[in-house]
């Protein structure tokens, strides 16, 4: 059974989402299990403080080390820790499915100005950031990597051809989904999807993921490798796509 551990001050946020989608199917399964613990707990202060003021002054409060130290040794078997930080990787779905390969994982969740910097330096394995921006703690981001790296585990998605489709599994991004009416505010359903056809819904869709991809994010194709195919495909898309704009 797979673990994950959340250091929070901030417990609830954890919890309640525990209780909704493919994370709750796969507790219930005993897939995984989660560890939500409140640093708090771990405070040597008698009003239970985390937190104290920087060194060499400014604004903020910053997360102490010991308490953060003694939530890592009440967890029992060794774990892998992350911190969830502006100043980590970008996170991508390569890396999310890197971690499903990790038994044990620790999410530090921050606040305030952040942990001092001996937390990173000794007791974190990595940092991760979501990207370039700052919301005001770890928690969201922890459990936007605990959905991630959860759907993609044996036995959780009931379907799992729509896990391997999803966007970004081989760096493009999804191709468009219909579903009923055939016709919407004169929109229609394209015709290939209603024609039965497997062969070709399969090649449009394939043109409509590299196309997408190279409209919306070319950054992307730069890590694909085109068979004779795709690239036939994707001119297919670009000239059609100019042809659209010229009408």
């Amino acid at each position: 059974m797979r673990t994950f551990n959340f250091i929070t001050i901030f417990p609830d946020i954890i919890n309640n989402f525990l209780k909704y989608g493919l994370v709750n199917r796969a507790i219930e399964k005993k897939i995984i299990e989660i560890n939500t613990i409140y640093l708090r707990d771990f405070s040597d202060d008698s009003n239970l403080r985390i937190d104290d003021k920087s060194y060499g002054g400014g604004p903020g409060m910053v997360m102490r080390y010991k308490p953060v130290e003694d939530a890592l040794k009440s967890i029992t078997r060794k774990s892998y820790v992350i911190y969830l930080s502006p100043h980590g990787s970008k996170l991508d779905q390569h890396k999310i499915s890197e971690l499903t390969k990790v038994q044990n994982l620790t999410f530090l969740c921050g606040r305030y100005e952040g942990y001092d910097q001996r937390v990173v330096d000794d007791l974190v394995d990595e940092q991760i950031s979501l990207g370039d921006y700052v919301i005001s703690g770890g928690e969201l981001p922890s459990l936007i990597l605990l959905e991630g790296i959860t759907r993609l585990l044996p036995n959780v998605a009931n379907d799992l051809d729509s896990i391997l489709n999803d966007s970004f599994t081989d760096n493009l991004l999804d191709y468009p989904h219909y579903t009923r009416p055939e016709s919407i505010n004169g929109h229609e359903v394209p015709d290939v999807l209603l024609s039965g056809n497997h062969s070709e819904i399969a090649k449009w869709r394939r043109k409509q993921s590299l196309g997408i991809t190279w409209k919306n994010r070319p950054d992307l194709l730069k890590n694909v490798k085109l068979s004779i195919e795709d690239d036939k495909l994707l001119k297919e898309y670009i000239n059609e796509s100019k042809e659209n704009e010229n009408k």
